[in-house]
């Protein structure tokens, strides 16, 4: 009830000209995530043997709703109007790149790095205890999937003032021409058997998806029958690239052997990212109004100040919670995921996380609320790119392989060391107070 209070002096005290909605699909896009994340992790156990497995490769029938749990384009839209709000407040105050720089990467980098480090203490224990390596493996892998996405964000971060310059530029040609990249990509991928180029995606894609975000900001989205109109466009895109062309049809993970829309990503995302945001934009204005009531909005800011701690926590909670099931002889686990029994219990198993990730994520949460010093010292912006860049490889390396994985052994070491090592290069770990 405390907590409530103050979102709701928070929420009281919201300036009028805040688009509200930006932030309600923050909250509601990292929510439908963390549900999907959810759902889609099965894990049966028979004859005292657990098998994990992923709901949509077994029962690939699933891999529609992928089309409403992919909802990271919307993240990274917000993202793309949230840095624009940002960046003109930064020009009208005098604020440098470097100034503006540091404060986004420490909302960013601080709760990750608490993550980071308490999986690679939770390995350390895990190995002196004797666990076999792939159970290490494997569960620090799977926790650490979420921070994928923080890697590419950070890196888009790093690149929106020069993104934001070429959309004030250009306009919507900088859009057009993120997406010719993308295309490209994509040819070079499939016709040319160019695969590694494909990897280039994860920067043309969602600068492009990132530049709508610019676009929604000055006001050139259009209103209901536009958004309508583009989501419309974008499924038509979407539907013909996959019923006609080689994408498969799942929009999370990769289910089809050999062949992802997301790893790396492809103009698919793309086209679904128009789709899912047309139709929100068409109830932008209704969804304002229903903003302004005190109460939806309160929620909304509750669920923001909290918002990136439950997005990196949410599948360690569910491995913990598992592992507890595991030991006590599998409890939970009986039934075969995609069968009706389970599909009739997976709001009890979604409400059994909830219960034990929220107070973990009101116990964390202070520290993506907490600001810089107003006295501490301004790294140079060229540590700060170095340092973000390092602790990107080292995270995105250890999405991939988890602690214990990798082609060589100690690699994923590295990969930890280049994480801390590109925080103190960034200088966010350093709060010596300037002269």
């Amino acid at each position: 009830m405390r907590l409530w209070s103050v979102a709701s002096d928070m929420a009281a005290k919201t300036p009028p000209e805040r688009n509200r909605y930006v932030d309600f699909l923050r909250a509601v896009s990292i929510l439908v995530v963390v549900i999907g994340h959810w759902l889609i992790a099965t894990a049966w156990y028979v004859d005292g043997n657990l098998t994990p497995g992923h709901l949509l490769k077994s029962h690939p029938q699933t891999q529609w709703l992928t089309w409403l749990f992919q909802v990271m384009p919307i993240f990274f839209i917000v993202g793309g109007y949230s840095n624009a709000v940002s960046l003109e407040s930064a020009e009208r105050k005098g604020v440098g790149y470097a100034g503006w720089l540091v404060a986004r990467l420490h909302r960013l980098i601080s709760p990750l790095l608490v993550l980071m480090v308490a999986w690679g203490v939770i390995a350390l224990v895990m190995t002196l205890m004797d666990v076999r390596p792939t159970v290490i493996q494997f569960t620090s892998q799977a926790a650490l999937i979420p921070t994928w996405f923080l890697a590419i964000y950070t890196m888009l971060v790093i690149l929106a003032p020069w993104a934001y310059r070429l959309w004030r530029r250009f306009g919507f040609a900088s859009f057009f021409f993120f997406i010719a990249m993308a295309v490209v990509t994509d040819l070079a991928f499939f016709v040319a058997d160019m695969r590694w180029l494909g990897w280039t995606n994860y920067f043309w894609v969602w600068l492009a998806v990132h530049q709508l975000g610019f676009a929604w900001r000055d006001g050139r989205m259009g209103g209901a029958v536009t958004g309508l109109a583009i989501g419309a466009a974008g499924f038509a895109v979407l539907y013909s690239l996959i019923h006609w062309g080689p994408y498969p049809l799942a929009m999370v993970g990769s289910p089809d052997e050999g062949l992802s829309n997301t790893l790396p990503p492809k103009a698919t995302l793309l086209a679904l990212g128009l789709f899912q945001f047309g139709l929100l934009i068409s109830l932008e204005s209704p969804m304002r109004r229903a903003l302004n009531g005190l109460r939806l909005w309160t929620a909304t800011v509750l669920i923001n100040s909290m918002i990136m701690t439950v997005y990196l926590w949410h599948i360690t909670v569910m491995v913990l919670i598992g592992s507890v099931m595991y030991f006590f002889g599998g409890f939970g686990f009986g039934l075969e995921p995609g069968t009706p029994d389970w599909w009739l219990t997976r709001p009890v198993w979604v409400g059994v996380l909830i219960v034990f990730l929220v107070p973990l994520a009101l116990a964390l949460s202070p520290l993506e609320r907490r600001s810089r010093p107003a006295d501490a010292k301004t790294p140079a912006a060229g540590f700060q790119i170095v340092g973000a860049v390092m602790m990107c490889l080292g995270i995105a390396l250890l999405a991939m392989w988890g602690f214990g994985g990798g082609p060589k052994p100690g690699l994923d070491v590295a990969a930890f060391v280049l994480v801390i090592v590109g925080a103190v290069t960034s200088g966010l770990l350093s709060f010596r107070k300037s002269r």
